[in-house]
């Protein structure tokens, strides 16, 4: 019980200097680290089973540090990094507007208010595809989808409430979210994008959608202001020189994943299929352009968006894993199983517990990456433990950390929404939270039944 208590209070303390607007990759790794010297104090070993020990505890600690260096700082962390430069390199050439700009116009021909409202909601979750970026994607949908829902009738909030929500419900394949998740889960992530997440994914968005469609009706309803409306014409759309075949270009990767699967070509890393869309939008640039100065001057773009990635996501990654391995070693996992086993079905109850911790973490931080990196560097330890299988740990995980990123009034996405619409994020959030709640419920609903728990 004190080691549980001991994971609590430094949770409590990440969570509380996170919300205060303190980095969360510092405060991770400040919080990992009293994890880990406390461990030490507590005569734990602070080093993974297997790892050899330097022989001092205080230069384990460290040696823990350079293990997830080099290990986040490979693989997994270049693949993260090659996907946000080429979300960046995407946005810099113009292919990431082309999508929004012809994906808005069949919108204009639907003149039922919440029926445009639930085509616009499918039509922006379709696009997170291309999007990666929830506060991007946001921005944009606000400014296209936004004047067109509001033209026709739809209130401020609940047109701001379909701009917020998209990225509510993980689809990309490519997302390094999922990348993380499958590598936690121990699949391929061909198998676990697909197979196992796309199709809970598929029925959270359905039911979002009709929850969207009467809770906002209600809220409507209720609302006697009368509805503005903005000063942009439904002919309103984003201003780009790029081509329309340039929408293709953001979904390349994903076409390459299910090409070369090993089945209908050779087995390719995803990096290595990364690699070859880049250079395939490099090579469309140049007979475009006719430029090399221009060409090479927007891959500097995608290499810069690696260094971002690096500094936002991949410490944030090193940082997650330390505190992760601070929670483990000072027994607060061992405390965790036991407590949820204290309740009968211990599967069900960690998995319910897990996806709480998850969306709380991200409703006080507003940050989805923060709260996810955080716990789910914990998940192989417990399935392993519990003899459950991790995929079903995993799963509503992943999808609760957007979920509870969507409904925090402090969230990137939910404050330039908010902003753009000229409201309050709280008013935001109040029109995200029954379909969030009913995303959240149908993804617990349908892991529960898709995903086979050992």
């Amino acid at each position: 019980m004190t080691e549980l208590l001991i994971g609590l209070v430094v949770a409590v303390f990440v969570g509380r200097y996170i919300i205060k607007g303190y980095s969360p990759t510092g405060v991770l790794m400040v919080g990992g680290l009293l994890l880990l010297i406390i461990s030490a104090l507590m005569g734990h070993s602070v080093l993974p089973e297997g790892t050899k020990s330097t022989g001092w505890n205080a230069t384990d600690i460290v040696e823990y540090v350079k293990i997830l260096l080099m290990s986040r700082g490979g693989d997994l962390g270049m693949m993260i990094m090659m996907l946000c430069g080429f979300a960046a390199y995407m946005t810099h050439i113009g292919a990431n507007d082309v999508v929004v700009k012809l994906a808005s116009r069949p919108l204009q021909m639907i003149n039922s208010p919440y029926i445009l409202m639930v085509a616009a909601y499918i039509l922006a979750c379709l696009m997170s595809l291309a999007v990666s970026s929830a506060t991007g994607l946001g921005v944009l949908l606000m400014a296209t989808l936004f004047p067109i829902m509001v033209n026709v009738g739809i209130s401020r909030g609940a047109a701001a409430a379909i701009c917020a929500s998209p990225a509510a419900i993980i689809l990309s394949p490519t997302s390094g979210d999922v990348v993380l998740a499958a590598q936690a889960a121990n699949m391929p992530l061909v198998d676990f994008a697909f197979k196992v997440t796309l199709p809970i994914s598929i029925a959270a968005i359905v039911a979002m959608a009709v929850a969207h469609f009467f809770w906002q009706r209600y809220l409507d309803k209720r609302d006697t202001a009368v509805v503005d409306s903005v000063d942009s014409n439904k002919d309103d759309v984003i201003e780009t020189n790029a081509p329309a075949f340039y929408a293709i270009l953001p979904f390349t990767p994903i076409i390459g994943v299910l090409i070369f699967d090993g089945k209908w070509g050779p087995n390719l890393h995803i990096i290595t299929i990364l690699v070859i869309c880049m250079v395939l939008t490099a090579l469309i640039e140049t007979v475009r352009n006719r430029n090399g100065k221009a060409v090479f001057a927007g891959l500097d773009v995608a290499y810069r968006g690696m260094a971002d990635a690096f500094a936002n996501v991949v410490m944030l990654l090193v940082a997650a894993g330390v505190f992760a391995q601070g929670l483990s070693t000072v027994g607060f996992i061992s405390s965790l199983i036991g407590l949820a086993q204290n309740f009968g079905s211990g599967s069900i109850i960690m998995m319910l517990v897990l996806v709480t911790i998850t969306v709380l973490a991200a409703m006080t931080t507003g940050s989805g990456n923060a709260s996810f990196y955080a716990f789910v560097e914990l998940i192989p330890k417990l399935a392993a433990k519990m003899g459950i299988n991790p995929e079903y740990l995993v799963i509503p995980m992943l999808q609760a950390s957007n979920l509870g990123r969507t409904i925090s009034p402090v969230s990137g996405v939910v404050v330039a929404v908010a902003g753009m619409a000229k409201i309050s994020p709280f008013e935001v959030v109040k029109r995200t939270s029954v379909p969030v709640l009913v995303g959240l419920i149908v993804v617990i609903v349908a892991t529960e039944i898709l995903v086979p728990v050992h």
